[in-house]
């Protein structure tokens, strides 16, 4: 089965969904493939506060639930399905399903954001959403004056631990070298921090708890003579260990940096093929915030409205 659009949306959460809301309002009658994840990233995550319209709050899942009601209501076709292979070599765009459907599509928005990085642990699972997080900024204001680590030893970590020093009590930083891969600067201002204890050599082998994380149980000097297990009282454990864009599908076609995100031009959501366009975490490896993904959405949706606009012999 092949089917034509005007519009291919590739993933959903804030990016994919608020695309969707605007190239529908455009009358593009745009298509949104949801991915694996529909909702994406915010999904997992229990309360949001940061979020503008929201002053009591509101659950990742209802969210991410009246974004994806928004976007039916002006028109946009939304699949349960994913994208399993692409050809950007020439427009219309084929892309096919897992199903084996065939889709052409005269321009596509990718958000199909980017994946946090998890030590393997199966308590990480387990208590996700109860005390286990991958982003300080979304949840760190609800462990105000409490005890939380953070795991690694870059300048992501410590920009997280630094942030978390004027939220929580304490700071536990879980590093698994004896030193920090940062910036000497940022390295300088975690050491400078009183309630930041920085943890050399040690590895986290567990988490416990009976409603939510209420410790870690970590190993010092791991697999050498010098090796000791031990706890640490916490109620927050927070992964600084990186992100995965969800992008290699894309690859073949799509300029990438070093990390695998997309790159952009400029202040545009335009990639290196005409008529492809990225939004989200896909192609943000600074600001990751659902907030900032909405808004390229909707940069996305208007770049793809323009292009068509250009192109009216595509149409």
């Amino acid at each position: 089965m092949t089917e034509k659009t005007r519009v291919l949306i590739i993933g959903s959460g804030p990016a994919g969904y608020t695309a969707g809301i605007y190239a529908g309002r455009a009358n593009l009658s745009p298509i949104i493939y949801e991915g694996d994840q529909p909702g994406g990233q915010l999904t997992q995550t229990t309360e949001i506060e940061n979020f503008p319209g929201y002053p009591e709050g509101v659950q990742g899942t209802q969210m991410m639930e009246e974004f994806r009601t928004q976007a039916l209501r002006f028109g946009a076709e939304i699949k349960s399905r994913k994208i399993t292979r692409v050809d950007f070599s020439k427009r219309p765009f084929v892309c096919e399903d897992d199903r084996g459907d065939v889709i052409e599509a005269e321009t596509v928005i990718i958000s199909t954001g980017a994946s946090a990085k998890y030590l393997g642990l199966a308590d990480e699972e387990k208590y996700r959403g109860m005390g286990v997080s991958a982003c300080a900024t979304c949840d760190g204001f609800f462990y105000r004056k409490r005890n939380v680590a953070v795991v690694g030893g870059g300048d992501t970590a410590c920009e997280e631990a630094l942030y978390l020093s004027t939220l929580a009590k304490k700071v536990y930083m879980i590093v698994r070298k004896n030193y920090l891969r940062a910036s000497d600067v940022m390295k300088k201002r975690v050491e400078a921090k009183e309630n930041i204890q920085i943890l050399y050599n040690c590895n986290t082998v567990g988490l416990f708890g009976e409603d939510g994380v209420e410790g870690a149980k970590l190993v010092e000097y791991k697999d050498t003579p010098r090796e000791q297990v031990f706890d640490i009282e916490i109620d927050g454990f927070f992964l600084a260990i990186g992100h995965r864009p969800n992008t290699e599908i894309f690859k073949p076609y799509i300029e990438l940096d070093a990390e695998g995100y997309i790159k952009v031009k400029g202040a545009t959501t335009h990639t290196n093929v005409e008529g492809v366009f990225a939004a989200g975490d896909c192609a943000d490896p600074r600001y990751r915030q659902a907030i900032c993904a909405a808004g390229t959405g909707c940069r996305a949706a208007m770049d793809a409205e323009k292009f068509l606009m250009e192109n009216a012999e595509l149409s």
